[in-house]
């Protein structure tokens, strides 16, 4: 009889606790993902970058360093190329412009020469020029702009009118902005008194061959550099395009306007 009445509880209890544990199983699988859900999950955010200050960064001063721009010298170390000084760079830009305002016609509206001023000042300041600029506006068709050395800078009327946007015109100030900066006028010269040296020698060669051939040597080389190099125009390129980028340009801009002057040429 006892048996009987074990069996009966025994049997009631696991009737009972059968839903319990149901339940329990059903809470937890709640809590589970499903199979689809784990596949269309999202994937987990990368972890993030490390980020220095800017005073971890290390930079090296030269050319390729934008951030070093206004602290870095590009071209105007006095040495075997390059026997110009700074001021006599400046003395030497100031009789050339005496001679073309002497020659041209300048635009005297304030409205277009103060725009013209603020930006090529925005772009001297964010270069390595080491000199002030005066900035006057040419009145002129031709789409050009001229910096002599010293800071002595030009730009034409036909510029202004040929840029679509701002940051074309700034684009072709940039770069004239470079050949002051990198003291292209003064290494150039340098070139030039450096090949006529060398032409020297010719005037031993063979009586009046060698002083005909000398001659002839000299009368080239002001045709030879009435344009800088082809180093020192690539040059201007690059830290023009910097000059813009430090200044809020968008460098873009520089190539989409000499495509242009190309374009115009043919």
């Amino acid at each position: 009889m006892k048996l009987r009445w074990l069996a009966i509880a025994v049997a009631l209890a696991a009737f009972s606790a059968g839903p319990w544990t149901f339940a329990q199983v059903s809470d937890q699988d709640k809590n589970q993902p499903k199979a689809g859900e784990v596949q269309n999950a999202p994937a987990p955010p990368p972890a993030s970058l490390p980020t220095k200050d800017d005073d971890q960064i290390k930079h090296d001063g030269t050319v390729t360093d934008v951030d070093a721009v206004g602290n870095r010298n590009v071209g105007c170390t006095r040495g075997m190329g390059n026997w110009y000084t700074v001021e006599g760079q400046v003395a030497r830009g100031r009789v050339y412009a005496q001679q073309i305002e002497a020659q041209i016609k300048l635009v005297n509206d304030p409205v277009v020469t103060e725009y013209v001023n603020r930006i090529g000042q925005n772009l001297v300041r964010n270069s390595d020029a080491q000199v002030p600029f005066t900035i006057k506006v040419i009145d002129s068709d031709v789409v050009n702009a001229m910096a002599l050395p010293g800071g002595f800078f030009y730009v034409n009327s036909g510029l202004i009118l040929a840029a679509d946007e701002e940051a074309e015109m700034a684009g072709v100030m940039a770069h004239e902005i470079a050949h002051v900066a990198a003291c292209h006028y003064g290494r150039e010269m340098t070139r030039a008194q450096l090949l006529q040296l060398a032409t020297v020698p010719l005037i031993f060669i063979g009586g009046g061959i060698g002083y005909g051939a000398y001659e002839a040597s000299g009368l080239a080389i002001p045709m030879t550099f009435l344009k800088f190099s082809r180093n020192f125009e690539a040059q201007a390129d690059y830290l023009g395009v910097q000059y813009m980028y430090r200044a809020g340009y968008d460098p873009s801009a520089f190539i989409s306007f000499f495509e242009k002057i190309q374009a115009m040429e043919k």
